[in-house]
């Protein structure tokens, strides 16, 4: 007996109908992006590890999905390398390429290797999966797509500004009840500084990002293990902690950061971004929330989370400014700035908020159904119409039974069908049936197409 077949951890099938669902997400997601002048691009699945590794930090290379060289990739390898079982070393003889982890790091290759073609700034917007060796779990994949739009060659905070727009836009559009979070790496770097722990800054922000999941005291004792002194973790309390309106966490902030330029910087850049969309006017709140500090390595700037209100999920949209990346692949100076939605947890979002539109998961409008071949030759005329006017149509391609088709109607959730036989024919009309209602009416092509235009 055939072994059943089965799929990889953290990955899924899509049918119809959740491709439907995932289609309305893509294209309000790229309408929105169109109406900001984002164009769009598309980069390999794979990219070289040079590309990848070193720039999603520690945590982000262990979770890289490596590819095998093709051919007899052992035979470069001596027996001692083999013996010796160090998957590390292995690894970077055997592999060359990778799947690409995030749509950011490839975009700063892309910018790199076509800077000439490129009018800057360039607005770019791309959708495509990505992959990463995480434990599958609610709402975390290893296969997923995300939805990014990025701006490279503009220092302007305008473009963060836009951002949140689009952020506030699409969530708008969904119906889904969102909180923006923001905060500023250079705030981060500020406390840090300024607890007299300036070269940890790594090692804090990746603690601190870990509150809303781990709590404050498993926080603290990571902070203990980077090697952060508990006079430094004493002084980070109350910045963690900070209530209040965001205007008044900027007052506090600024206060504590007054010694440390890079901070008062970051606070500066906050506050223009905050005062700004305050009114412009967002229909979602926006938080300045000071232990945001998302882990890539690769922010400099201002750095953006967005979660659901009403279903628990994690992050489904999140970004930031990334300064120096394309510096890593030899073009220093160029600065950037990015989103990226995370379609497949706004997916269950959208599930579990019920918040599909109904007509987004109709496919079929009208079906004609199959009486034999007379009666065929009949509706494909009146068929080809409907699609001319928009209407998806189809006709059942066998003259089977009636039961069968109309449960091949209800089963697809076809709101029409059409009837055509003999008495239909000599009059020139169909019969359409209302497959909600029951109703059927006698009616010219013209008419069966003004009824489902409606």
């Amino acid at each position: 007996m055939a072994q059943k077949p089965s799929i990889p951890k953290g990955t899924r099938d899509f049918g119809p109908i959740e491709m439907a669902k995932r289609n309305y997400i893509f294209d309000t997601i790229k309408q929105v992006y169109a109406l900001y002048g984002f164009q769009q691009i598309e980069t390999p699945a794979m990219e070289t590890l040079q590309t990848l590794m070193g720039k999603y930090g520690e945590e982000g290379d262990k979770l890289l999905f490596k590819v095998l060289n093709s051919g007899d990739y052992l035979s470069k390898l001596s027996d001692e390398e083999l013996a010796g079982r160090n998957s590390l070393r292995l690894a970077s003889k055997l592999c060359e390429k990778g799947l690409r982890y995030d749509l950011t790091v490839p975009f700063a290759r892309y910018v790199v290797m076509h800077r000439d073609e490129l009018q800057l700034p360039f607005k770019r917007y791309q959708i495509q999966p990505v992959w990463r060796a995480d434990r599958p779990q609610k709402g975390r994949y290893r296969e997923f797509f995300q939805c990014d739009a990025d701006v490279v060659g503009s220092d302007s905070l305008l473009n963060e500004v836009e951002l949140m727009q689009i952020v506030d836009t699409v969530f708008c559009r969904f119906g889904i009840r969102v909180q923006i979070k923001i905060n500023n790496r250079k705030i981060l770097s500020g406390i840090a500084e300024v607890i007299g722990e300036a070269d940890k800054i790594v090692d804090i922000t990746v603690a601190i990002d870990k509150l809303d999941k781990i709590g404050l005291d498993n926080v603290n004792e990571e902070l203990r293990q980077g090697g952060i002194s508990d006079e430094a973790i004493e002084k980070l309390q109350p910045i963690i902690s900070l209530q209040g309106t965001n205007e008044e966490k900027l007052q506090t902030i600024e206060q504590v950061l007054a010694t440390s330029e890079i901070g008062v910087k970051g606070v500066e850049e906050t506050r223009f971004i905050l005062q700004t969309l305050e009114h412009i006017g967002l229909q979602n709140e926006i938080q300045l929330d000071l232990t945001l500090a998302r882990g890539l390595n690769y922010y400099t700037g201002a750095i953006f989370e967005v979660k659901a209100l009403d279903t628990p999920m994690g992050s489904i949209t999140g970004g930031g400014r990334y300064d120096n990346l394309t510096g890593i692949f030899g073009m220093p100076g160029l600065s950037g700035v990015g989103i990226s939605f995370g379609a497949d947890r706004i997916y269950d979002v959208l599930n579990a908020l019920d918040l599909y539109p109904k007509e987004t998961l109709n496919t079929t409008q009208l079906l004609f159904i199959n009486f034999g071949d007379a009666e065929t030759a009949y509706c494909l005329p009146i068929l080809a119409k409907a699609r001319q006017n928009g209407i998806r149509t189809e006709i059942f391609p066998d003259a089977a039974k009636m039961k069968k088709q109309m449960s091949y109607a209800n089963a697809k959730h076809i709101p029409y069908v059409a009837l055509t036989g003999e008495n239909e024919i000599k009059e020139g009309k169909v019969t359409l049936k209302n497959m909600e209602t029951g109703e059927q009416q006698l009616v010219t092509p013209d008419e069966l197409i003004e009824i489902i235009c409606r």
